[in-house]
Formats: structure tokens, sequence, C-alpha cells
């Protein structure tokens, strides 16, 4: 039976040790395909395995994990929403994620800028003009896209599972 003992172990770790820092130092290394070894580049694997040596420059990219959403509560309402990118409130584009409850319904209203709603999960059920109708609505499910027109009546609910939504829109974001 083999036995590795410490003195056995520290050689093996050290070699494979100076192999990636070899590896992975040598830019010639990494794509050499005149050699036939074709190597991933260093960040790429750290970041494949959640390595904090990746750095993102946040002014080239900007980012959120879902665990980074900040939820917030909308007045008289089950809805919880996040703003991710922008700020609804003044000026320009803005991003966010509605989770609204099950059944839950606006009546008719407008909005007097563009705004684009990508149901992300559940049923998002969609109807226009100035008379709300619970019946004459299209359900659109996960993945479908919804195209809010300037100015144009519309309502809007959930199913019984209830919905999540993100919203691009330019702002300041306003209901009429």
């Amino acid at each position: 039976m083999f036995k590795l003992t410490s003195r056995g172990l520290r050689p093996m770790a050290l070699a494979l040790g100076f192999l990636v820092l070899a590896v992975f130092s040598d830019s010639s290394a990494r794509m050499n395909k005149h050699a036939g070894l074709v190597l991933p580049h260093v960040g790429n694997v750290m970041a494949l395995y959640g390595a904090d040596a990746v750095t993102i420059d946040r002014n080239a990219r900007d980012f959120k994990l879902p665990d980074q959403f900040e939820w917030k509560d909308r007045p008289g309402s089950a809805s919880k929403t996040a703003t991710l990118f922008g700020d609804p409130s003044k000026a320009g584009l803005y991003v966010e994620v509605t989770k609204r409850g099950p059944n839950d319904w606006s009546q008719p209203h407008s909005h007097p800028n563009e705004r684009f709603i990508t149901v992300l999960a559940g049923t998002f059920l969609i109807g226009t003009g100035a008379k709300f109708d619970k019946n004459n609505t299209v359900a659109v499910g996960p993945g479908g896209v919804v195209h809010d027109i300037p100015n144009q009546m519309h309502y809007d609910g959930t199913g019984p599972e209830g919905a999540t939504l993100e919203f691009i829109a330019m702002g300041p974001a306003a209901r009429n």
C-alpha cells in the first residue's frame, strides 16, 4: 500500500506550485499554439474558482450579484423593488428588478417615458386601454419582453405565483 508522508507531500506540493507559477507567469506559455500548449489565462482560472485575485475595473464594467440587491418595499403593495443601476428619480437610464406578489394588479395608467420590461419569473398579465378588465389580458412568461409606449394607457397584474420583472427605462420615472 502506498503511504504518503509529509516528507513525500512537501516536494510534490512545491513542484506543483512552481509549475503553476511558471505556466501562468509566462505569457508565451499561456497561448503557445506552436508547442501544442493552450492554457487559459490565470484570471480566467481564478475567476472560475472564485479566487479573490481577479479584479474588475468598475469604471469599465460594473456588476451586482443577487445577494447585493437592496430590496425596498413599495408603499401599499406586497411588491419589492431593487434599483440595480441609475436613479429612477433623475433623468437618465435606470434598471430595476421588481418582485410582485401573487394576483397583484395595477389600475389603468400610463408613463411619460418608454419602458422595457423583461419577465424573469412567473406570469405577467398585460392589458391596454382605460378600462380595467382582467379577462382582456395577455400572459407573458419568463423571457418575454413588454414595451411600454409613452403616454399609452395600460394595466397589468400577476398570476397566482407572482412575477419577477426587470425594468429598463429612462428617468425620471413617473406614473400618470
